[in-house]
């Protein structure tokens, strides 16, 4: 796995700044992360305008932004899964589980390909009935686009699995693929045991193009 490269805002007046700095720092030279560009929005506030920054510290590892101080053991944590699907997806849980979609919608609008990174929380069976409600706002955004057309064998996976939620779930998402690809996961679950998963499965093939 490739080194995350890493972004760290900080001012002359934060006390926490240089708790962070210094780990980040150490980081570098062990080779965890690639580079490190520091900033002091003291002598340069309009990056922290431009990034929308209103609080240091500010960390960016690649998706991944984080406020406030953090402990050397969850900074290692982070950086550690930056450039992983589980980190960004860990990211992507704890934006939702704080009521942030929009910055999940904007990390993927930046960046659909990261749409795969969704498909861990709807696999999650003890996420939220909120957290698991936004993972699916965020999929219906990109309805019928290739980025969720790419995900129909994962789709298809999760739709035959142990849990009739996510089965459902799944099977909702591959009708909003419009791919033809998807209609031979659908029809195995017409015969599904569970009656919500066999009608979401129905409702989906009607509205897929013939294969």
């Amino acid at each position: 796995m490739t080194a995350p490269d890493a972004l760290l805002l900080i001012s002359t007046h934060c006390p926490h700044c240089p708790i962070v700095l210094v780990a980040l720092a150490d980081m570098v030279k062990r080779g965890d992360i690639g580079k490190l560009e520091v900033v002091n929005v003291e002598a340069h506030p309009d990056i922290a305008r431009t990034l929308g920054v209103r609080s240091v510290p500010w960390l960016k590892l690649g998706l991944i932004e984080l406020t406030g101080v953090r402990s050397e053991a969850e900074l290692r944590d982070w950086v550690a899964k930056a450039n992983t699907e589980s980190g960004v997806a860990d990211y992507f849980h704890q934006l939702l589980k704080e009521g942030q979609m929009a910055r999940v919608l904007e990390s993927l609008q930046g960046d659909p390909t990261q749409l795969s990174a969704v498909l861990p929380i709807v696999a999650n069976v003890d996420a939220s009935l909120n957290v698991r409600l936004g993972a699916g706002v965020l999929i219906e955004e990109f309805a019928h686009s290739t980025a969720l057309q790419a995900l129909v064998p994962r789709l298809g996976e999760l739709s035959a699995h142990d849990d009739a939620r996510v089965r459902a779930d799944a099977s909702h998402y591959l009708g909003l693929t419009g791919s033809a690809a998807a209609r031979a996961w659908l029809q195995a679950r017409l015969d599904d045991e569970d009656p919500d998963v066999r009608e979401i499965a129905a409702e989906s093939l009607a509205a897929l193009p013939a294969a």
